[in-house]
């Protein structure tokens, strides 16, 4: 099918991003009854002109930049940790909260000469960070919960996602430096954005009136 043919693709991460993206879609005026009652379906219409893609975060960023979506809504984690070829449109505004730098509290990140261990999710994003600053460190690769990695003596610190600090608190650490802030964004195919330019633009102008 000619990318023009179908409806503008929307790929949405699921979960609270997908459910605040759906209230926005009806706040603009369209209808989500679909998504609504999804069951387990996975590509849904939303109004006659869309149809949205429910997907994990990581798949959003694959399916955009490989065209089978044409937009996408992904939080700036994974637009960070993933990078690729694709246009950051807009600061949806929800979803907040920050990558940050955390360890034991009371210890002096910095002190001594030894190379840190960094325990993280989030390897790619790390890595930045302290390229950024000149510093060599081993990351670890980290699957659940990271807070345990400096408990038990594995890494000095960790690169996390931060949102209230009650999990870093409740287990002893605390936030050493704040890495950078996190929030919804919409990302857009290369190629869709000029074969579909004025519908993309179109629903960008009904986004950003309905989130000022």
């Amino acid at each position: 099918m000619n990318i023009n043919e179908r409806p503008l693709r929307i790929a949405l991460t699921k979960g609270r991003l997908e459910n605040k993206t759906v209230e926005l879609f009806e706040k603009i005026g369209y209808d989500c009854t679909a998504v609504h009652e999804k069951g387990r379906k996975l590509i849904l219409p939303v109004g006659d002109s869309i149809e949205v893609v429910l997907a994990k975060a990581a798949d959003v960023i694959t399916y955009v930049e490989n065209g089978v979506c044409d937009m996408g809504v992904v939080g700036k984690d994974t637009i960070m940790e993933m990078s690729g070829k694709f246009f950051e449109l807009v600061d949806l505004g929800f979803g907040k909260c920050k990558f940050a730098l955390a360890g034991k509290k009371g210890n002096d990140f910095y002190a001594g000469y030894d190379v840190k261990t960094i325990a993280t999710k989030y390897p790619n994003v790390a890595r930045n960070y302290f390229e950024k600053k000149n510093m060599d460190v081993d990351i670890v690769k980290i699957e659940g919960s990271v807070e345990l990695a400096p408990l038990l003596g594995l890494a000095d610190a960790i690169v996390d996602i931060v949102e209230t600090g009650t999990t870093l608190r409740e287990n002893g650490l605390e936030v050493y430096e704040d890495i950078a802030p996190i929030s919804a964004r919409v990302i857009a195919n290369m190629v869709s954005l000029k074969l579909r330019k004025a519908e993309i633009e179109e629903l960008i102008n009904k986004i950003e009136e309905n989130i000022k």
